[in-house]
């Protein structure tokens, strides 16, 4: 742990329950009343000489000695910190995914052509992007274009696939407008970050700014933005010395190893951490277990003969009857912690499958049978539930199995029922845009000639009027057709650059830049 992360995690140190705190001035109270009067020697009539006294008097204790008081009292104080619940950090909600919200911000210009950092810093910065995506798995991911002018590519996704081939379609050709709107591109991307739930960062990859940059850096650190991680793809030493000067900024060099992509990931992860402190609809994470281990070398202590205290074995057992949980005798854990709790561990641990075994509440278990990659039943196990939460999780979950009609309909049901919720009006929209975006291509690929299919041998006949229930001619084969929207997507990679670059030229007419 570095000294920064040291002195945050004491600065948001506090107690959860801390009005257990009043029984440690009884503690000490007690190891005062018992230790006084254990280490005074015996009432011996005055007449008798102080030296005699001592050689007569068996068993006496010298004050300074260990006494079985001391050990319990320190027993006893350490169970009273541990039950008021220190913390210094939050607790990830399940639905609100424990890695941070990204804005991928790609400058996409003729300078991003140079060949000094081979094949081209365009090239490398897309190999990059796709390292990035592929240590984030489960993780919401928006992409912004910007040169001349400032698009935005993919709305936040938790789904790398679907980032893919808008990625490789991005080249200075489909750009309106060759330049520098890196200050147009900062505000779009904290406007992505804004708009979500959990706290998140923005990652630029450019090879420089202009001089008129650094004024809006300064007030979006001012006015407490989103951080933002400057991954440089430029050779200039001057240049990357003035953004590492921007205030809110975090400035990585591009390297030929993975090392890059770690440090981005690390600065990634501690802008979650900071936000997290500040997000009150996080819980604050209960370490008081971490108390219990030097309390249980202290309770070794007990088994040393003369020193078994009778009245603190009551205490402590009246403790565990009062406020433990339910006794269990399948394994020592259970004597201690409860399946969620058990559950909680193995999931902290990336043992997601054991979590998934352990878990008894039904949004955890979902979550961790999403995180294994078990799609289809952790959709099942949130459709049971009937909150508006539970629906996103469910709607998300078929996302990532390509269900994407069926996610729509479960978003739809959460708007249903919360119209309040942003992140259920979100991820419609979101999945509305995939489906759009798939039905659309395949259509124009319906129709075209390479396949073999003329457009008049083509009917749709489904509710939407798109090509997912749509009847073909007797002269598309199996062979030659697509089945599943993976290999629709597949099929479009030399189409995206085309689309982007048509899509842009709209965006910058409607909307001067």
């Amino acid at each position: 742990m570095s000294t920064a992360e040291l002195y945050e995690g004491l600065s948001a140190f506090h107690f959860i329950r801390p009005l257990w705190l009043l029984l440690l001035p009884v503690t000490a109270y007690l190891w005062w009343r018992i230790r006084r009067e254990a280490t005074r020697g015996p009432d011996l009539p005055e007449t008798i000489a102080p030296h005699l006294a001592n050689a007569l008097t068996v068993g006496k204790r010298a004050d300074s000695k260990v006494l079985p008081i001391d050990v319990v009292a320190l027993f006893l104080g350490l169970l009273v910190i541990a039950t008021a619940g220190p913390t210094w950090s939050r607790l990830s909600n399940p639905l609100v995914s424990d890695t941070a919200p990204l804005a991928v911000t790609l400058k996409v210009s003729k300078s991003m052509l140079n060949t000094d950092i081979p094949p081209n810093r365009m090239e490398r910065s897309r190999h990059k992007i796709l390292d990035l995506l592929s240590e984030r798995a489960g993780a919401k991911t928006a992409l912004v274009a910007y040169s001349g002018t400032v698009h935005q590519v993919v709305p936040p996704t938790e789904d790398p696939e679907v980032l893919k081939p808008f990625l490789e379609g991005l080249e200075p050709d489909v750009m309106p407008r060759d330049g520098n709107s890196a200050r147009a591109a900062l505000l779009l991307s904290e406007g992505i970050i804004g708009a979500l739930e959990s706290p998140g960062a923005i990652v630029m990859l450019a090879d420089q700014i202009t001089d008129a940059d650094p004024p809006a850096f300064r007030d979006h650190a001012d006015k407490g933005g989103s951080p933002v991680i400057f991954w440089f793809f430029g050779r200039e030493d001057d240049m990357r010395r003035e953004i590492a000067a921007l205030p809110g900024t975090t400035v990585v060099d591009v390297t030929v190893d993975a090392s890059d992509v770690s440090k981005v990931l690390q600065s990634i992860d501690t802008a979650y951490r900071d936000g997290l402190r500040g997000d009150e609809r996080q819980e604050w994470k209960d370490q008081g277990w971490l108390l219990a281990w030097p309390a249980a070398l202290l309770l070794l202590f007990w088994f040393r003969r003369g020193w078994t205290m009778q009245w603190a074995a009551l205490v402590f057992a009246a403790g565990l009857t009062a406020f433990g949980p339910e006794a269990r005798a399948d394994g020592w854990r259970d004597w201690f912690l409860t399946p969620d709790q058990q559950g909680r561990l193995a999931f902290e641990n990336k043992d997601y499958q054991r979590a998934a075994d352990l878990f008894e509440d039904p949004m955890w278990k979902a979550y961790a049978l999403d995180r294994i990659g078990k799609y289809e039943d952790s959709a099942e196990i949130y459709a049971w539930q009937d909150s508006s939460d539970a629906a996103i999780g469910e709607g998300v979950a078929l996302i990532k199995s390509r269900s994407y009609r069926a996610a729509i309909d479960a978003f739809a049901k959460a708007v249903e029922r919360d119209p309040d919720n942003a992140a259920a009006q979100h991820n419609l929209k979101l999945a509305q845009y995939i489906l759009d975006y798939i039905e659309t291509t395949r259509e124009q690929s319906d129709t075209g000639e390479d396949s073999g299919i003329g457009a008049d041998d083509v009917v749709y006949d489904n509710e939407a009027g798109r090509g997912a229930d749509s009847e073909q001619s007797a002269a598309t084969t199996a062979e030659t057709a697509p089945e599943s929207a993976e290999q629709w997507m597949r099929t479009v990679d030399t189409q995206t650059g085309a689309f982007l670059k048509t899509r842009f030229a709209l965006e910058a007419a409607r909307t001067p830049q």
